[in-house]
This record gives C-alpha cells, sequence and structure tokens, in this order.
C-alpha cells in the first residue's frame, strides 16, 4: 500500500481510527486462511469474514464516518 500516493491520507485516516489502529499483516490474514482450510473450520459455510482490523465497522458505526 502506497501512503504517499493521491489516496494516501485517507488510508492513514482510516488506520488510524480503526480499532486496530495499523494495517494488518500478510500473516493474520493468512491465519484466517488457515483456520477456514483447516479441520477447525470444517463447519464454516457461507460466512463473511472482514479481516480489516475494524476499519469496516469503524467507517460505519465509529470516527470514520463523522
Amino acid at each position: 500500500m502506497n501512503f504517499n500516493g493521491k489516496r494516501g491520507a485517507f488510508y492513514k485516516n482510516m488506520f488510524a481510527k480503526a480499532p486496530a489502529g495499523r494495517p494488518g499483516t500478510a500473516d493474520e490474514v493468512a491465519n484466517v486462511a488457515e483456520l477456514l482450510m483447516s479441520e477447525k473450520g470444517s463447519f464454516i459455510t457461507g460466512a463473511d469474514f472482514l479481516v480489516d482490523g475494524g476499519a469496516t465497522a469503524a467507517y460505519f458505526y465509529g470516527d470514520l464516518n463523522r
């Protein structure tokens, strides 16, 4: 992600105001994929997993929406 591009300020603001306060790592995203592909995730079907540190919730219900 380019924080110096024309949308850089938007992304910096989004991550600062999200509950996690930072962008996620590749390992954090991979952990969700690992769960879904493992035996522990065998009963999970038809679900959406937002792996965004709370950015979507903050946009709709919190500081980012203001």
